[in-house]
This record gives structure tokens, C-alpha cells and sequence, in this order.
């Protein structure tokens, strides 16, 4: 009976440290993929538009 129950324990912890590897993959494909537009291709879009703050005229 201990054998079986071994056996399962193995393959579970073998399950979860796959999908954990998986999941580490995933995530370093997100960090490391291009976002940036390369040189023949058209800029993506951005999430945020960035703007300067507009001079305000300061009376003196």
C-alpha cells in the first residue's frame, strides 16, 4: 500500500514542478519579447501617451 501512495506523491510533486517550470517560461517570454517596433515595422500601440506639462504664463 506505502508503494502506491509513494508512487503518487512522485508524479504529483513531478506535476506541479512541471507546471511551475512552465509557468517561469511563460513569464520570461513576456519579460524578454520585443515590444519596441523594429526598424521596417510600424511603432505598436502605446499604452499610455506621455505629454509634457504646457508653461503657464507667471506674472512677475
Amino acid at each position: 500500500m506505502t508503494g502506491q501512495g509513494s508512487l503518487n506523491a512522485v508524479r504529483e510533486l513531478l506535476l506541479v514542478t512541471a507546471v511551475a517550470v512552465v509557468g517561469v517560461l511563460l513569464a520570461l517570454i513576456v519579460v524578454f519579447s520585443p515590444w519596441h517596433p523594429g526598424p521596417d515595422k510600424a511603432a505598436p500601440a502605446a499604452p499610455v501617451e506621455l505629454r509634457s506639462p504646457e508653461p503657464t504664463a507667471t506674472e512677475g
